[in-house]
């Protein structure tokens, strides 16, 4: 059976088309999740006070934030952490209460409005200017990883594939934090750290691609671009596969044994090394492609300017050898002049056996 791309069992660059539309649907859904919902974004970036209650019975939320609410904490979130026995409470800064106030008064209410002793598990104090520079740098953080790694790729490979692997990256993150956003998970610098843990994941698949691609372009003598690229990924899909799947059962076993406070960690992690390993096979092709890389553009180009240098300086090597030879011959007497030549016919003779010797 043949098919447009025969270099490859899987024809991934014939469905490329759509899986470019997934991309532009997923990418379109989350920037709008983005801007409508936006990101739930924890104390590490609000700033505030974060109190962890640990309760002997099953603590009823609904009693607890109407007497936060009473107490002038208005907007408190009051939530289950982990099981309906740990209580998470976070709350705004209060320019007239200082944040140990503010913890000793929740703790407070939380024993007045529980049937059990509560437990104190975790204090956490953020203010409101860190938490806008934590935000700011984190946002940093992302940018300078993208620049780095265009300058890294278009010296190491071509300008293409870098602009092809941002694409990739950038795609990535994307999707990663529009998840975030559609599911209201919380968004803190544990997920951000894993932002950026999937950009490298996602970097170091597409250059192994990559690699391979270019390796194909060079050594392979036919073919189109579009069937060395399909070729190429045909090569590195089970590398691919067991690396993502391996680092998959890892994440999982963080994600369910993990406990609640590396939980979106796991999360953000799970979902981007799924994205990333369906961009580095999909989207960084797809888009080395449509800039047209070709074979031209990966083969080192000839330094003709040395090779024509070598060969000056082996003419010159041999005019001079020939040079010396007529000056010894000119200045040699009649009996040394017979004995160069029958030394010369010796030596051409000698040669003459080993050639026909090689042929045999």
């Amino acid at each position: 059976m043949t098919t447009d791309y025969p270099f490859g069992k899987i024809p991934f660059v014939k469905w490329r088309k759509i899986a470019v539309i997934i991309s532009i649907t997923l990418i379109i859904t989350s920037i709008a999740s983005l801007t409508i919902r936006g990101l739930n974004l924890g104390i590490d970036f609000t700033g505030g006070t974060l109190v962890e209650l640990g309760y002997k019975q099953a603590a009823d939320l609904t009693r607890l934030r109407n007497a936060v609410a009473q107490a002038g904490f208005e907007g408190a979130e009051i939530s289950y952490f982990g099981s309906n026995q740990e209580v998470l409470a976070r709350i705004a800064p209060k320019k007239e209460l200082s944040n140990a106030q503010i913890s000793e008064t929740i703790i407070a209410i939380a024993q007045a409005n529980s049937d059990s002793i509560v437990e104190m598990r975790r204090v956490e104090f953020v203010g409101p200017k860190v938490g806008e520079e934590l935000t700011n740098d984190g946002g940093l953080a992302i940018l300078y990883a993208l620049i780095g790694i265009l300058i890294y790729i278009a010296l190491r490979f071509e300008w293409r594939f870098a602009l092809s692997s941002v694409v990739a990256l950038i795609h990535d993150v994307v999707i990663t934090v529009g998840i975030f956003s559609l599911l209201g998970l919380e968004f803190n610098l544990t997920v951000l750290a894993a932002v950026l843990a999937v950009i490298g994941y996602s970097l170091n698949d597409t250059i192994v691609v990559f690699d391979r691609i270019r390796e194909n372009f060079i050594n392979l003598r036919t073919g189109e671009p579009k069937q060395i690229i399909n070729r190429s990924l045909n090569d590195m899909l089970a590398r691919t596969l067991m690396t993502s799947i391996t680092t998959l059962l890892v994440l999982l076993s963080l994600f369910i044994f993990g406990g609640e406070i590396i939980h979106n960690f796991s999360v953000a992690l799970i979902i981007g090394i799924l994205v990333g390993t369906y961009s580095s096979i999909y989207v960084a092709s797809s888009a080395s492609l449509a800039l047209g890389i070709n074979k031209q553009h990966l083969i080192p180009p000839k330094k003709e300017g040395v090779q024509e240098q070598k060969s000056k300086e082996q003419q010159l090597e041999q005019m001079r050898r020939q040079y010396e030879y007529q000056m010894a011959q000119e200045s040699a007497s009649p009996s040394e002049k017979k004995q160069t030549d029958s030394q010369t016919f010796a030596r051409k003779a000698t040669k003459s056996k080993k050639t026909r010797r090689k042929k045999k």
